[in-house]
């Protein structure tokens, strides 16, 4: 059993009164993969935590930044098989923290970007637990200028949406008139799996067919791959190329400048902190 300790930082913005042995929760973002895009707070607080519990989508590396005596519980999610389910997870934070322990909910890319985070500080701030924030670089940003695909362009794009591509109830209804527009980006999270609908989708709303679309697969790591298309030819080339999640979808003329732009070289990549 891990002893109680002081909490870290300030007490997060519960507005309820805070209990000197009750823990705190924070909720951290590690960002899009790579280890050394974590930001300077979110590796500060891992490394003080007594307790972790991390999704499936963490940059590799980081919980080696761990306290040795620090439990580390997995609770992540892939394609519906979850791990712990979310209000048993929830649960989980709670319990951690009326134990007196510091709880690092740890997160890919960043926790308010379809990362569930705010489904969980509602549990908080009902239990009455102190909580924190730290935002991640998230998946579109961070995949995005790996792959050369800038979000927003002066001669292409004035701006920029981010959509699921599996909502809960496992359909993938959308807005679409809203994101089938000319010059603007879209950026699909979690939408490999509906790939070919979504093109369909977009296509029958409005864009043409022959609209520039890309799939960006393990961004910002070694493991990096990109294959630019069109949303008419797009999932069958995914398909033969056997991409699958993770992987972002990203719609737009902006693709057009992913060869010209394209800055990153998996193969040479390296990670920071086993070399340092």
């Amino acid at each position: 059993m891990l002893a109680p300790r002081s909490t870290v930082g300030s007490k997060g913005m519960s507005q309820v009164p805070s209990s000197q042995a009750v823990g705190t929760v924070y909720i951290v973002g590690s960002g899009p993969g790579a280890l050394d895009l974590l930001t300077l707070r979110a590796a500060r607080l891992i490394g003080e935590a007594d307790a972790i519990v991390y999704d499936h989508l963490i940059a590799e590396g980081v919980l080696d930044l761990a306290r040795p005596d620090a439990e580390k519980i997995y609770a992540g999610k892939q394609s519906s098989k979850h791990a712990v389910p979310q209000n048993e997870l929830n649960r989980l934070l709670v319990r951690l923290a009326r134990a007196g322990h510091n709880v690092v909910r740890l997160k890919g890319g960043d926790p308010f970007v379809f990362g569930r985070g705010g489904e969980e500080i509602e549990t908080l701030v009902e239990s009455g637990i102190p909580f924190e924030v730290v935002p991640g670089v998230t998946a579109a940003a961070g995949c995005a200028a790996y792959a050369g695909i800038p979000l927003t362009h002066r001669e292409h794009a004035q701006a920029v949406a981010f959509a699921t591509g599996h909502l809960k109830d496992g359909t993938i209804n959308l807005d679409w008139p809203s994101l089938a527009r000319p010059r603007l980006t879209v950026v699909f999270y979690m939408g490999v799996g509906g790939l070919a609908e979504i093109c369909r989708q977009m296509i029958a709303h409005g864009l043409p067919p022959d609209h520039p679309a890309a799939v960006v697969q393990n961004g910002t790591t070694k493991r990096q791959r990109v294959l630019t298309a069109d949303l008419a030819t797009l999932p069958a080339k995914v398909e033969a190329a056997g991409i699958r999640s993770p992987a972002l979808i990203i719609v737009g003329t902006v693709v057009r400048l992913q060869q010209k732009l394209s800055w990153f070289r998996p193969s040479s990549s390296h990670d920071f902190h086993r070399e340092a």
